[in-house]
């Protein structure tokens, strides 16, 4: 019995050991998968966060099994296409008071559907690309951006799952109707279908290319009409101003001998 209890207590003691070494392991993989500058946690999932790091660019080694990603308050003036391509567990992504000044096409491709919350508030956002936010079913934040209020604007807020809440929160800094500057996008929205403002000025300026030209026909035909009208009153005028041929005497009396 000495023996046996001696053994179970060596391998009891062992199996507490390696225990112990796997979760060193574990953790020490871990935190040398951690971005630079960053700190990372797990609570619910594997938590990151880069807040006030002085990035500049969103770093290219996040852990694919990254649940929550804090970006904001940083120097980050882009984000790349394909950036987060990896992280499919991705629930939460805050890029909030950075300088970014450009959503591109693929910038959420691989997040769009795993995706609950995105902050791009209070970044140097004007425009986007059309598709940029195709399939995001998450709440997103895009207040206090300098946006310029023009059709892809409102084509990809119309394409949002919170696009009403999302409007509602856009300023318009600048605007394709000079009227619409500085007044929140969805009053602007329901005033005007910014995506025919070009087809309608295209309108127009035909239409009054094509009034001129017809003006400019009509007027060289009543021109040519009264020119020809005063060409032919004066030639009339000179026939008539012309002295009459009268017959000679000879000529008279040579007739008269031939009858």
């Amino acid at each position: 019995m000495n023996l046996v209890d001696l053994w179970l207590t060596r391998s009891l003691s062992m199996c507490l050991l390696l225990q112990s070494f796997v979760l060193m392991i574990l953790c020490f993989h871990s935190a040398s998968m951690c971005p630079k500058g960053c700190l990372c946690s797990h609570s619910g999932g594997l938590n990151v966060s880069c807040s006030n790091a002085n990035l500049k660019e969103i770093p290219r080694d996040i852990p694919p099994e990254t649940v929550l990603l804090y970006l904001d308050s940083n120097q980050i003036t882009s984000i790349p296409n394909e950036i987060f391509k990896d992280l499919h567990q991705l629930k939460v992504l805050n890029l909030s008071k950075n300088a970014i000044e450009f959503i591109d096409e693929h910038s959420f491709k691989g997040v769009a559907e795993s995706l609950q919350t995105l902050d791009l508030s209070d970044n140097q956002i004007v425009s986007v690309h059309e598709n940029a936010f195709n399939n995001l079913k998450a709440r997103t934040r895009i207040a206090n951006n300098p946006w310029h209020c023009d059709c892809t604007l409102q084509q990809v807020l119309r394409s949002m799952a919170s696009n009403h809440e999302t409007a509602s929160n856009v300023i318009c800094k600048t605007a394709v109707l000079d009227e619409h500057a500085g007044r929140a996008f969805l009053t602007n929205a329901n005033d005007a279908d910014l995506c025919n403002l070009p087809k309608r000025t295209t309108d127009y300026a035909m239409l009054v290319t094509m009034f001129g030209w017809f003006t400019m026909v009509i007027s060289y035909v009543v021109y040519y009409v009264r020119q020809n009208q005063e060409d032919a009153r004066r030639h009339l005028e000179y026939l008539k101003s012309l002295p009459s041929r009268q017959k000679k005497p000879d000529e008279a009396d040579d007739i008269s001998t031939v009858v």
